[in-house]
């Protein structure tokens, strides 16, 4: 018999994924509640309410505020039905945050976010920068089950020490002394809490209290792990033993100094061929077509859906889609790729990033203006978690520093920022490299080359990687440097650092061009472009400044490594810590 499961949609991010892994689970039907006159429409019938919540928090509250569901929530709590908060829809609970200090919280716990400290101690001993956003797969440190410490053989809702996490917030329940005797006094009256560590900050990743609980983590988006944490939740199972088979392997693994794994991300370069099918591609500096053959036809690697499940099954912590026709057109009229996030969604557990055309356009049809943050509004409604910006980007940086570094408030940066939050908005950095004789031929920062066997042509001892747009059909005079520190003080998550120079290349990532921008930013930084065995993914985690992710194409593509090839590498040969997918079935 098919059971309703309902979820509250205050239209701030992608609840797609979240109904496609409810119905991964078993036979649910999904019921969405936006408003009090919903809540009071279904209210006799509700027995599990999910409450999620993606981006600002203080977007979301004022939402719950405008929708009057503030009290439909709190008597539905009351009445002792089983309620599951995720993301901001933990951090609503707690009665303060930093990110918005104009509104209050439902204050359930007297406990104030606060953002994570980019000058963590533990980083700053290492010369490393801390990035926030907190971005990617960590794991739970300890489980406290009122005023007792969990041991490992069991669970909270399926939440062990064991397995990874999915975790995407600046913002959070530090753990500080004051907040530490709230918990404390909580825990006496029959909390629960589930902790994580950032770094050397400790924060609250999960809490329980009767028939309410939350996490600061995405499960929708943790994989077999995560759909786990939901089935229990559905099930009201909230303590049960772990099992050997339900856990990842650690043993061996060096502690990384975040607390994170390192990310593998799988891109794949999506576009129409010459017969108007949208395929997967690959080429060098960004040339798509066979250059051997006589047709010159798009070099066609498979189909995005099949590509992306088969990244999936292989322990692909994310999956990033880059539409590299940018929708010439409109988005609102690609339907294909819209239809292949909302396809992939269905059977991916973990993050997905669209890129192309994300901006300020017009209606085809009634030439009405779109707004950038209703057009990535799609996207996230598709399957979507992030939206990466390429040309766009370079654009409202030059605009931004013509204007003497003023924001408007109005550029597709900052617009989808606050509404969904900075962590779902990707920057794409296309540079190539420019020689310069001295610092003074340019306005940009420059880097001094070292070895002389890489001077430039005419022998140039400087150069900087200058940007480019439209797939690297354009060259602007603007650094990628300058286009990152714009973009983050815009309101950018996380930068996607490409390099046309060794696009295709197979020689590894653009070390020079990584180490330049990691240590001139905050947010993180995934390194992109030359990738050609697992070698080249330790040795870009090896860079001393701290780099947050790597991405693999071609290598991936042409089947010559598969994700978890590159995973077990790291894990024998650079002894760091990794997330391989558990295949346990629910």
């Amino acid at each position: 018999m098919t059971k309703s499961v309902y979820i509250i949609d205050v239209e701030s991010g992608n609840l797609q994924s979240l109904s496609n892994a409810i119905k991964r689970i078993g036979d649910y039907e999904i019921k969405f509640i936006q408003n009090a006159d919903d809540f009071e429409k279904y209210d006799k019938d509700i027995e599990k309410l999910l409450f999620p919540g993606v981006g600002n928090y203080g977007h979301f509250v004022k939402q719950i505020h405008a929708r009057k569901l503030t009290e439909p929530i709190n008597a539905y709590i009351k009445s002792g039905r089983s309620l599951m908060g995720i993301c901001v829809g933990l951090q609503a609970f707690f009665q303060t945050s930093e990110e918005s200090p104009e509104y209050e919280g439902l204050g359930y716990l007297k406990i104030g976010l606060a953002k994570f400290n980019k000058n963590d101690p533990a980083f700053v001993a290492k010369s490393i920068k801390k990035s926030v956003p907190h971005i990617g797969w960590n794991s739970v440190t300890s489980i406290k089950v009122g005023v007792e410490t969990l041991i490992k053989s069991k669970s909270l809702y399926s939440i062990n020490t064991t397995n990874k996490y999915y975790f995407v917030h600046s913002y959070a329940a530090i753990l500080n002394s004051e907040n530490e005797k709230t918990i404390e006094a909580a825990s006496a009256e029959g909390w629960d809490f589930a902790f994580s560590r950032y770094g050397s900050e400790k924060f609250i990743a999960a809490l329980s209290y009767k028939n309410f609980f939350a996490t600061q983590f995405h499960p929708e988006k943790s994989g077999i792990a995560g759909l786990k944490v939901i089935k229990s939740f559905l099930e009201g199972t909230k303590f049960a033993d772990v099992h050997s088979g339900d856990v990842q392997t650690t043993e061996g693994i060096e502690e990384t100094l975040s607390g994170l794994t390192r990310r593998i991300i799988a891109c794949l370069d999506v576009r129409t061929n010459d017969d108007g099918d949208l395929v997967v591609t690959k080429g060098d500096q960004y040339n798509v077509r066979e250059s051997d053959s006589s047709d010159n036809k798009v070099r066609n690697l498979g189909k995005p859906v099949e590509l992306a499940t088969r990244y999936y099954n292989q322990g692909a912590d994310e999956v990033t889609f880059l539409n590299i026709t940018s929708f010439r057109n409109s988005p609102l009229k690609d339907l294909p790729m819209l239809q292949v996030l909302s396809k992939a969604a269905e059977t991916i557990f973990v993050p997905l990033t669209v890129g192309g055309g994300i901006k300020d356009l017009s209606d085809p049809v009634t030439g009405e203006l779109v707004p950038a943050v209703k057009v990535a509004d799609l996207y996230f409604r598709s399957g979507a978690d992030k939206v990466s910006i390429g040309t766009d980007a370079v654009l409202i940086a030059e605009q931004y520093y013509a204007q003497n570094k003023q924001k408007t408030g109005q550029t597709s940066i900052e617009t989808i920022s606050a509404t969904f939050g900075n962590q779902a908005v990707v920057i794409s950095v296309d540079p190539k490299r420019k020689y310069v004789s001295s610092p003074e031929d340019t306005t940009m920062q420059t880097i001094k080359i070292q070895d002389p066997s890489r001077y430039g042509p005419n022998k140039e001892q400087y150069c900087y990687y200058q940007v480019t747009s439209q797939g690297g059909r354009k060259v602007h005079e603007l650094g990628a440097l300058e286009l990152c520190t714009a973009c983050e003080d815009l309101g950018a998550g996380e930068i996607l650092l490409n390099s046309i120079d060794h696009d295709g290349s197979n020689k590894g990532y653009n070390l020079e061009l990584l180490t330049q921008i990691k240590q001139n930013v905050s947010i993180p930084v995934i390194a992109s472009s030359g990738a050609g065995n697992p070698s080249h993914f330790q040795e870009v985690f090896e860079l001393e400044c701290g780099i947050d992710a790597a991405l693999g194409a071609g290598l991936f593509h042409r089947g010559e490594f598969e994700v978890n090839d590159v995973k077990r590498f790291l894990q024998t040969e650079a002894k760091m810590d990794v997330r391989l997918d558990d295949k346990v079935e629910l």
